[in-house]
């Protein structure tokens, strides 16, 4: 495993001490005068979970006196960023770069996509003024410009349960929004291009193959020959239940489909080991290890300063994972 996970795992399991006994927590606190925290998000609408989070929680929240998160939500710079990080070279675009019957599939989905939005709203969304052709613009709008890889995740995440979630702040950006509002200190541990250059760093014809198994996928389950492992229902009753012992936050905190669970012939298995291999040491290994340090020098260097760091569930699940089952 090596320094990428064993400096937040040593954090964890050697400093900090979890936060409640009859049930598995997303709270962690750093043994310290004043203390610190950890604490696992997720990204899903943060009315979906607030009920559940324990008043502890909320209280460690709210005494201390510093927020980080992993990107700075609130900064326009970082929203910006990672809207220019996903296009394509100027004067380029998709039809120029992909295969002609990927992308051919790829606008004929999207179409399908546009078609259902409206069937996929809820009455709360429509009330709230949240239409379909606006949300679908302004997810997909600029399609033709972007980097195939990140029209992979766009597909990915253009699904009825999704549609479903939008138009109320995910939980990480609601803390951000509250730490604002109560004029705490905020920060990031990671910088937007540490996030986009690993997903713009595939090869070509990697990112060809995930694009079309994500296409494949998704025709499936409109044909209605596939179902989904899981859904976004499963990862909040999860986190509601406190069961941090669970792949589906590793799929959460990633962002990125698994290939891996889908029939290949071995050539294609290869590659797609190859591509989730890629994924976990550049968008898992190294990010912990690089947030692991950052977490580390902080604290050092603000030793009367009470922490609170607020990170994907998907990190601490990876390590109390690979933790547990060595015992």
């Amino acid at each position: 495993m090596g320094l990428s996970i064993l400096i937040v795992a040593l954090l964890i399991f050697f400093f900090l001490y979890p936060q409640q006994t009859d049930l598995n927590s997303f709270l962690w606190m750093i043994k310290r005068d004043p203390p610190s925290y950890f604490y696992g998000t997720i990204h899903v609408p943060y009315t979906r979970v607030w009920d559940f989070i324990p008043e502890n929680s909320k209280q460690a929240f709210q005494e201390s006196n510093i927020v980080y998160f992993e990107l700075d939500l609130t900064d326009p710079y970082t929203i910006s960023a990672l809207t220019s990080c996903q296009l394509l070279p100027q004067g380029e675009n998709l039809q120029d770069v992909l295969p002609r019957d990927i992308y051919r599939r790829l606008k004929r989905h999207l179409e399908y996509v546009k078609l259902m939005m409206p069937s996929w709203m809820t009455p709360d969304q429509r009330g709230k003024g949240l239409y379909a052709d606006y949300l679908f613009n302004a997810i997909a709008g600029n399609w033709e410009r972007k980097r195939p890889v990140w029209v992979m995740l766009m597909v990915n995440s253009l699904t009825e349960a999704d549609i479903k979630t939008r138009g109320v702040p995910v939980l990480d950006l609601y803390l951000a929004q509250e730490a604002e509002r109560m004029r705490k200190r905020t920060g990031a541990v990671e910088k937007v291009e540490e996030q986009c250059h690993p997903l713009n760093g595939l090869n070509f014809s990697q990112v060809i193959f995930a694009l079309n198994q994500t296409l494949l996928q998704q025709e499936s389950l409109r044909a209605g020959s596939l179902q989904v492992p899981y859904t976004t229902e499963d990862l909040i009753r999860h986190y509601n239940c406190g069961d941090l012992n669970s792949i589906i936050f590793n799929h959460d905190t990633s962002q990125v489909p698994n290939f891996n669970n889908v029939t290949l012939p071995p050539n294609e298995q290869a590659t797609a080991q190859e591509i989730d291999s890629y994924f976990r040491q550049e968008l898992i290994y190294k990010r912990n290890e690089r947030m692991g340090k950052r977490v580390k020098a902080l604290l050092e260097e603000h030793p009367d300063k009470s922490f609170f760091f607020a990170f994907g569930a998907g990190w601490f699940s990876l390590i109390y994972t690979k933790y547990t089952q060595k015992k």
